[in-house]
């Protein structure tokens, strides 16, 4: 018999990197990563496993320290123009991370994007870019757009929710939020939306135009086995989220191979398929927010409510950029 998850279970399985004082973190003491640096900029960008850092480490490009668990991105001949710089970087990393990807050191490289997210500094300038399926080889934040839509009737509100392929690399079968996608570097977070509807929903840009922007989430999760490639790996993220409300009418179809169907369900049915855990963990993340903004998850029905609506918008300790 399935064990059910309680919406707190659901916040744990994402939100899984270990806080300072939370037994819960089914993942290695954040003491055992080593920091993303780069030279000449103080501040950790990500976290990196010691057995991926020593891999990465075998160019001079890179130094290792193993008593301050530091690995550092040292680019020579960096020129002093922020932006030839950021650009300089941006190409050193793409040559190194293009020879990692040929020698086959990483399961992670096989799915290969040819899409470059953002890494940020301290005072939220562009450092450089890489590729997005090494972002979670260096524990860098990444940046994406979730869309619920939803429609109301005499059934009162039902979601439309996709289950992704079972080609994905990540996830396959899952279910998932209406609309998700990540942030390339240099795009809007709406933009985004508006295009990721068109491709993976068939949703006409007028009426993405019309969805209701409702802030951001923040989580640290901790990769296992259903993402695909190394197990451990980190991947703190922020999601700019946004509600749509959809008339009948309009029926969301799949636009490209990311997902099978759409299936219109009620809160109940959307509720039950995720404390069985059929919803990828950031969805189902998602899903929580969007039921507490809804008034759904109150405190009067769920014991857990203060430290599930604190935990939606984690802090997290690396320098984040206004994408």
């Amino acid at each position: 018999m399935v064990q059910l998850k309680t919406n707190l279970d659901l916040v744990n399985e994402c939100d899984n990197f270990p806080y300072p004082d939370i037994p819960f973190a089914q993942c290695l003491p954040s003491e055992s990563y080593f920091k993303f640096k780069l030279e000449g900029c103080i501040a950790a960008l990500g976290y990196v496993l010691p057995e991926v850092a020593q891999k990465l480490s075998s160019s001079p490009e890179w130094e290792r320290n193993n008593a301050s668990l530091e690995l550092t991105f040292k680019p020579s001949n960096t020129p002093s123009d922020p932006k030839e710089a950021a650009a300089h970087r941006t190409a050193v990393l793409a040559r190194h991370l293009q020879n990692v990807r040929e020698a086959k050191t990483f399961r992670i490289l096989d799915g290969w994007r040819n899409e470059l997210y953002p890494v940020y500094g301290p005072g939220r300038e562009l450092l450089f870019s890489m590729e997005r399926s090494a972002s979670a080889l260096f524990g860098i934040v990444t940046y994406g757009v979730h869309m619920t839509a939803y429609t109301r009737n005499a059934e009162g509100m039902k979601l439309w929710t996709p289950r992704r392929a079972p080609t994905k690399q990540t996830y396959p079968n899952m279910m998932d939020n209406t609309v998700a996608g990540g942030l390339s570097t240099g795009e809007r977070p709406f933009e985004c939306l508006v295009r990721e509807s068109m491709e993976e929903a068939s949703l006409p840009e007028d009426i993405v135009r019309t969805a209701h922007a409702c802030g951001t989430m923040t989580y640290f999760y901790v990769r296992d086995e259903r993402a695909g490639g190394e197990v451990g790996l980190c991947q703190p993220e922020c999601q700019y989220v946004y509600d749509l409300e959809l008339p009948e009418s309009v029926v969301p179809q799949p636009g490209d191979d990311e997902a099978v169907d759409f299936q219109l369900l009620t809160v109940k049915e959307v509720q039950s398929a995720m404390a069985a855990g059929r919803f990828k963990p950031n969805c189902a993340l998602l899903l929580i927010e969007f039921f507490v903004r809804h008034g759904i998850i109150t405190a009067e029905n769920e014991p857990d409510y203060l430290e599930i609506v604190s935990r939606l918008h984690r802090r997290l300790e690396f320098p984040m950029g206004q994408v």
